[in-house]
């Protein structure tokens, strides 16, 4: 693993390098789940149908390098598309807080050291997902939950 720079995820998300981009990520998987948008408020639903490249167990994508090439529609997060899509995102997401000007929640891996901080915290969806290839997209408000946010988030 490349070396990062202490606190990085203090500087603009502008002048991290792609080694700490990626270090920003806890690891939650809420990103990969399906979302529902009302078009009249804009109002965001999770849904518990994820992404059929998420791996349940670990709440990481499967084909994560290739991940465009399997689902075309994927989102590919970057310092430039984080703008228009914040909103879609996790409230816990630390993409989203620090575009925000918020801390990291202090369950987040790069405070605690832990990588199963976030399970611990109850902040995942480790175990707790359909995947889109057993869920009909008609049936997704059938399977709409609360954000799980941890604690501290």
């Amino acid at each position: 693993m490349p070396r990062l720079r202490p606190r990085f995820w203090e500087r603009p998300l502008s002048k991290l390098t792609p080694a700490e981009w990626e270090a920003l990520c806890d690891g939650c998987g809420k990103c990969c789940l399906n979302k529902l948008e009302d078009e009249e408020t804009g109002e965001v639903a999770f849904t518990d149908v994820a992404c059929r490249l998420l791996d349940d167990a670990t709440c990481r994508c499967a084909h994560y390098a290739q991940r465009k090439v399997f689902v075309p529609d994927c989102v590919v997060l970057t310092p430039k598309s984080l703008p228009d899509v914040a909103y879609f995102m996790p409230t816990t997401c630390a993409y989203r807080r620090l575009h925000e000007g918020r801390p990291l929640p202090r369950w987040h891996p790069l405070l605690t050291g832990d990588p199963d901080s976030p399970h611990d915290a109850g902040a995942s969806l480790r175990c707790r997902t359909a995947s889109e290839m057993e869920v009909a997209e008609d049936e997704w408000e059938d399977h709409v939950i609360p954000e799980p946010l941890g604690d501290g988030s």
